[in-house]
């Protein structure tokens, strides 16, 4: 037997590994619904300051999404992954990863989100495994935090 070789619960994993979580104020049906469907994506997804170009999502075990943002220097990013799990309103799982400019795709990831109640109010917690650096995992959080940022001001608008 062969074995593993980065432990589940080691050091190396959890380095790679971001975790961020956000109370918005909204009930859980409606953040899940926000995250979901693409006519609601197209107003507050990508990290402040980029656009979205083109969001088209299959939002179902086994689908899949495929998105482009333009940055505020109008340079596009491409990227696209497959649903592994969807159970409303509680949990959503993709893979996700950038695309080369001939539409490869870059290191992938795994995303798992977690609605939680917490009231009138959702806990979501985003985890996102594994990067192939901490230096990559830090500037993810810093586009999802801003990202998560825009959906607040959004749901704020519902």
């Amino acid at each position: 037997m062969v074995p593993e070789k980065h432990p589940v619960n080691s050091p190396e994993i959890e380095e790679r590994t971001l975790v961020l979580s956000r109370v918005f104020d909204a009930p859980r049906a409606l953040v899940f619904k926000v995250w979901t469907q693409p006519e609601h994506l197209a107003r507050w997804w990508g990290p402040r300051g980029y656009t979205l170009i083109s969001y088209k999502a299959d939002v179902r075990a086994g689908g899949t999404f495929r998105f482009g943002t333009r940055s505020p220097e109008n340079t596009d990013h491409w990227a696209h992954g497959s649903y592994r799990e969807v159970t409303p309103p509680e949990r959503l799982v993709f893979t996700t990863a950038w695309e080369n400019p001939d539409g490869s795709p870059k290191h992938e990831t795994v995303v798992t989100l977690t609605f939680a109640e917490q009231g009138e109010k959702t806990k979501l917690t985003l985890k996102q495994t594994l990067f192939e650096s901490v230096n990559s995992r830090d500037l993810h959080r810093g586009g999802w935090s801003t990202t998560l940022d825009l959906l607040e001001d959004y749901l704020a608008t519902l």
